[in-house]
């Protein structure tokens, strides 16, 4: 099973590179170091869609950030994306967001972005992150903004919030221009939830004028401005997140902010960043000066 695992992964990790070109199943095979017939069906079995509407879904959603984020032509990004012809991507886009292309570059509107999960290879999964390993801390700064949110009920992470409300909210979330340039995760302090609903949602931060769309579903809630704690870890393997979470949760608990003259803020949500290996993975805790 381990093997069928890392084929899987392996496949995701050829697609992702090498999303604007032309990407074919003897491509997915060599990178699987399967046949061509059985990487698919390793690939089905575990995503439970084909290696074609996964890069399908993947370059719409990759071209929907570039119209939204870019100022570019329909047939240009047609071509960089490895699509035929305008008239084929114009067809696909509609069928998969409900909007045309060019209404959506001018005016855009919350989209269902499609948000690949990714299999962990657990054969690559050591768990042996360093012992001495560093965090880094620093004081910033957030400004008085809205944040579209999608509640529950019982979640208080992130699994639990996938359980009960869907992984895919993170791609509509996405589709959003935000003033931080990504979604987020908030952990609720008790005067923003609502008698029956959770402590963890994920969301996006606006501007205060924000006029746009809010999905249905969804609700805006205001934050006012506020100082945080950024707590960043070293870069990490994709397959060690949950070590590098709880990296930054056990460096959280033993940092005291009082040495730096603040005081931790109860009144403000906690914020969690999506886990980039690349990056290190980030959270930000709201605090007051003393």
């Amino acid at each position: 099973m381990d093997e069928q695992r890392t084929a899987v992964r392996k496949m995701q990790d050829y697609i992702n590179e090498h999303i604007t070109e032309d990407i074919d199943m003897a491509d997915l095979a060599r990178a699987a170091s399967f046949s061509p017939w059985y990487a698919r069906k390793l690939f089905i079995k575990h995503l439970n869609m084909t290696p074609a509407v996964y890069i399908r879904r993947l370059k719409l959603s990759k071209s929907a950030l570039r119209l939204r984020d870019e100022d570019c032509q329909i047939l240009d990004l047609a071509l960089d994306m490895g699509f035929g012809s305008v008239d084929g991507y114009q067809r696909a886009f509609r069928r998969e967001f409900g909007v045309n292309p060019k209404e959506y570059s001018t005016s855009p509107v919350p989209i269902w972005l499609f948000t690949p999960s990714f299999i962990i290879d657990k054969e690559r999964q050591t768990n042996n992150m360093s012992d001495i390993r560093n965090v880094f801390i620093q004081v910033v700064e957030k400004p008085a903004r809205k944040v579209i949110i999608k509640r529950g009920i019982n979640a208080t992470e992130y699994w639990s919030y996938c359980k009960e409300v869907g992984c895919d909210v993170w791609g509509l979330l996405t589709s959003i221009r935000s003033i931080s340039g990504e979604p987020v995760c908030l952990w609720l302090p008790e005067h923003l939830r609502k008698p029956v609903t959770n402590e963890y949602v994920q969301g996006v931060e606006v501007e205060t004028g924000y006029t746009g769309t809010v999905p249905e579903g969804f609700e805006i809630i205001d934050l006012h401005a506020s100082t945080y704690l950024l707590f960043r870890g070293e870069p990490f393997k994709e397959e060690d997140y949950e070590s590098a979470i709880t990296e930054i949760w056990d460096a959280e608990k033993k940092y005291d902010p009082a040495f730096i003259g603040y005081r931790w803020d109860d009144s403000n949500p906690r914020i969690q960043l999506e886990p980039v290996g690349e990056r290190g993975y980030i959270e930000l805790v709201p605090v007051k000066k003393i």
